[in-house]
C-alpha cells in the first residue's frame, strides 16, 4: 500500500494537463472580469449620452 502511495505522489504524468487546465481557467476568469468591467462602463456612458440627448433642445430649421 505504501509503495503505491509513494509511486502515485512521485508520478508526474498528467501534471502538464493540470497546468494547462489551471492556466486556461485563469485566462477565462480574467476575460469574464474584463468583459464585465467594460460592459458596465459602456452602459453607464451610453446612459449618460442618452440623458444628455433627451434634454437637448433642437432649434427649428427654416428652409428658404
Amino acid at each position: 500500500m505504501w509503495n503505491f502511495l509513494k509511486g502515485f505522489v512521485a508520478d508526474e504524468e498528467g501534471a502538464v494537463t493540470v497546468d494547462w487546465v489551471v492556466l486556461t481557467g485563469g485566462i477565462l476568469i480574467f476575460g469574464v472580469v474584463t468583459a464585465a468591467s467594460i460592459s458596465r462602463g459602456a452602459t453607464e456612458s451610453s446612459g449618460a449620452t442618452g440623458n444628455r440627448l433627451q434634454s437637448a433642445e433642437v432649434p427649428a430649421v427654416r428652409w428658404q
